[in-house]
């Protein structure tokens, strides 16, 4: 397997020309969604909530997450290190290529359609750690910004165990200016963006197991520390248009999921067999 930047650095990314403005998605006919949820989307930035999997079927997942959890601690990796998991498990692939999933992706992204990312987010109970107020796009190498984060639930999430929140409607804002997180900041990223308030207003996003949200690359979100003594994790499953450009050889990671890739920029992952 070719290797590429899991996290490129700041020079990286400032050396790069990329197209960080949102366009709205223009769909008179989507298969899934409704016209609301796509009105959703494009004022607010993102649309949930959205049931994936059954009750049955997220508890074998969630099974599946506890055994791969030990064996990375066991390794020495911790809760948030499974990264690029499509690339690694069959398992996680066969979720970022799920019709169920990728029918709601299309209606956002278009036919023709690239999953690249997938990162278990996994809050342990105490762990101390937040998940500043970012956007998505800031840490991406793609151009244009047409891409979209499909957030899972793998456990019951809400405020109390410290479920996802945006800043509804910042997406319209642009790419913004951040500063680099410190020790201090106990973050489980490395960007923090400051008076998230000014871009809008913030909305919690709960989430039952099995249940999903979708946002836009340039929404402001982030999590609080889970104070709980519940577990909260969610799988982050990454997508794209098919144009969409991906530098620093982030196009090896792309699967396609919908339609074509014109271009055969995408490197087209194939199923691993481990799992």
């Amino acid at each position: 397997m070719k290797s590429f930047s899991i996290v490129p650095t700041e020079q990286e990314l400032q050396s790069l020309d990329r197209d960080l403005h949102f366009y709205p998605t223009v769909n008179a006919s989507p298969k899934v969604l409704t016209t609301e949820q796509i009105d959703s989307f494009n004022d607010r930035g993102y649309v949930a909530p959205l049931q994936i999997y059954s009750p049955a079927e997220i508890a074998s997942i969630r099974i599946y997450f506890d055994d791969l959890l030990a064996r990375t601690v066991q390794a020495g990796g911790d809760s948030y290190s499974i990264s690029s998991a499509h690339m690694k498990y069959g398992p996680v692939h066969d979720i970022l290529t799920n019709p169920r999933i990728v029918d709601f992706v299309s209606d956002l992204l278009g036919d023709n359609v690239i999953g690249w990312g997938s990162h278990f987010f996994c809050k342990m109970p105490g762990d101390g750690k937040s998940v500043a107020w970012h956007q998505d796009a800031s840490y991406w190498p793609l151009s244009p910004s047409k891409a979209i984060t499909v957030w899972l639930a793998i456990d019951d999430a809400d405020e109390e165990n410290a479920c996802m929140k945006f800043i509804s409607g910042s997406h319209h804002h642009g790419h913004m200016t951040y500063r680099p997180s410190s020790s201090d900041d106990h973050n489980v990223l490395n960007q923090t963006i400051e008076n998230p308030e000014q871009f809008g207003q913030v909305v919690w996003n709960p989430l039952p197991a099995g249940w999903a949200s979708m946002h836009a690359d340039l929404l402001l979100h982030g999590s609080d520390v889970n104070r709980s003594n519940r577990r909260r994790c969610a799988l982050t499953l990454r997508y794209c248009a098919a144009e969409v450009h991906a530098a620093l050889d982030w196009n090896l990671k792309g699967v396609q999921v919908r339609g074509r890739d014109p271009r055969g920029h995408w490197a087209n992952v194939a199923r691993p067999s481990a799992s």
